[in-house]
């Protein structure tokens, strides 16, 4: 039998071989009657189940807004988790979020409420006040949201009450120090003994945030017979920077990749700012957004674009390749059995990385085309050229007709329209849902012209929302 320890609302719970693919907000309204945490689209979409995960990262705590929907019970093992039960006084006074929230008359059927409340907790916990960008991963159904950016405004200048409790002591105190095996489920605490078991149980399916997994448990009903959760594997969670460039490991979230662009490539800041929700960022992990080998993931055409190399490892062996050769057809990748996505790495490039995802709504929507370009002018003569997109292929895909176009010739607006042509050679792109194929192609001519404008103006993708300075 094997154990999993947690706090919950600041309480040490232990649970012997719970069931693997049990989510939080399950086990939180059957087995404890916490109900404030709601059922809502069941999928991460709709924020009405969120709740607040700690992690101890090194000496400091990490606080995370999660969906609880397609969180496992597994992935609690070593941090904390608090519900909207568990944020008011021992007395009962209330936080200065719920506070707030009434004073303002932020709610209204009350249904998505408690998940407002635990974004707004948990950015104010962190001193966040992008409330706008905090909000986007919670759906309001009747309220409006005047009157909650209202409530989120008037919180952000209150202070941290003095019951909030720091969980450090805590969660070193439940000394989780070794690999954990539940019923069908392992936990390694280590990327060697994680790597040894995976070569030997390559039918496993892996689970870093369980974004993309947690809907086949919820909306597909699949079995996952046996299943690694990899959240314990700090050397997965790595980024390091050197004068060669960036090593990104394969366990580090959506989010703090995001803040690690933010200083090296503005437009894929901006870019991953449209990846799904906070909630989401903060779950996803980069290793999963490549592995599973989507057509349409937002973060591949970004880091083609840059050169990325993978390394990917099996047991003990290690091999590394091109970020584009990866992806081999819809559906396939050339991974190994027992092999895994360890690290990526971004070499040392020039600065103008521009990147374009067009959807329908600005927040939590799959890209139509994703365009990205890392351009080199040197004497305004392109000297070099790597463009990749996602939405225009059955994968993440470079446009090596369009790059042969622009390399050698001057950097001018009749370049750009000689080498529009090149975008049927490249792509034979499907019309679905989303958009046609005729309005694929159109719009990634538009995204090389606007790229050559931004450029020759010395400007950023404007990716900030309507109205924003």
């Amino acid at each position: 039998m094997g154990e999993i320890r947690f706090l919950l609302n600041g309480l040490p719970v232990t649970l012997t071989d719970p069931q693997p693919t049990m989510t939080l907000l399950d086990w939180l309204r059957e087995e404890r009657n916490l109900c404030g945490t709601k059922e809502g689209c069941n999928e991460g979409d709709c924020g009405a189940c969120t709740v607040t995960l700690t992690s101890l990262e090194g000496d400091h705590l990490a606080h995370r807004a999660v969906n609880a929907c397609i969180l496992f019970m597994p992935q609690l093992h070593g941090r904390a988790v608090r519900t909207v039960e568990g944020i008011a006084s021992p007395e009962g006074a209330l936080h200065p979020v719920q506070q707030a929230m009434i004073d303002h008359h932020g709610s209204q059927c009350g249904f998505c409420t408690p998940g407002i409340v635990m974004s707004l907790y948990t950015a104010h916990r962190d001193g966040r006040q992008d409330h706008d960008d905090v909000l986007a991963g919670n759906l309001c159904r009747c309220t409006g949201y005047a009157p909650i950016l209202r409530a989120a405004e008037a919180a952000a200048s209150e202070p941290r009450p003095q019951w909030e409790l720091n969980e450090a002591e805590a969660l070193v105190a439940l000394d989780i120090t070794e690999d954990t095996i539940l019923n069908g489920a392992f936990i390694p605490s280590s990327l060697d003994s994680f790597a040894s078991w995976y070569a030997e149980h390559s039918d496993a399916t892996l689970v870093g945030g369980a974004t993309d997994v947690g809907l086949w448990v919820t909306k597909s009903l699949r079995e996952l017979p046996q299943t690694a959760f990899l959240h314990r594997l700090a050397e997965l969670q790595r980024i390091e920077t050197t004068e060669a460039g960036t090593t990104i490991g394969a366990g580090v979230s959506i989010a703090r990749l995001r803040g690690w662009a933010a200083g090296f490539y503005p437009d894929l800041a901006e870019l991953l700012r449209r990846y799904g929700s906070v909630q989401v960022r903060n779950a996803a992990t980069i290793g999963g957004n490549i592995a599973n080998g989507s057509p349409i993931g937002d973060a591949p055409p970004a880091l083609i674009a840059l050169g990325a190399t993978l390394t990917l490892r099996r047991g003990e062996s290690r091999r590394e390749m091109p970020l584009e050769d990866f992806f081999v057809a819809y559906g396939k990748q050339d991974r190994q059995p027992g092999e895994f996505v360890e690290s990526i790495f971004v070499p040392e490039n020039a600065q103008n990385l521009r990147c374009h995802k067009l959807s329908k709504r600005f927040d939590q929507d799959i890209s139509a085309v994703c365009g990205c370009f890392n351009i080199t002018v040197v004497e305004d003569t392109i000297t070099a050229a790597r463009v990749a997109f996602g939405g225009m292929a059955a994968t993440p895909r470079r446009a090596n007709a369009v790059e042969t176009a622009l390399v050698g010739q001057p950097f001018t607006e009749a370049t750009i329209t000689a080498a529009l042509p090149a975008f049927a050679e490249d792509f034979t792109p499907l019309s679905d849902m989303r958009a046609s194929a005729d309005y694929r192609l159109q719009c990634a001519r538009n995204m090389l012209r606007r790229t050559f404008l931004e450029i020759s103006a010395g400007t950023q993708t404007r990716l900030a929302r309507r109205g924003a300075a």
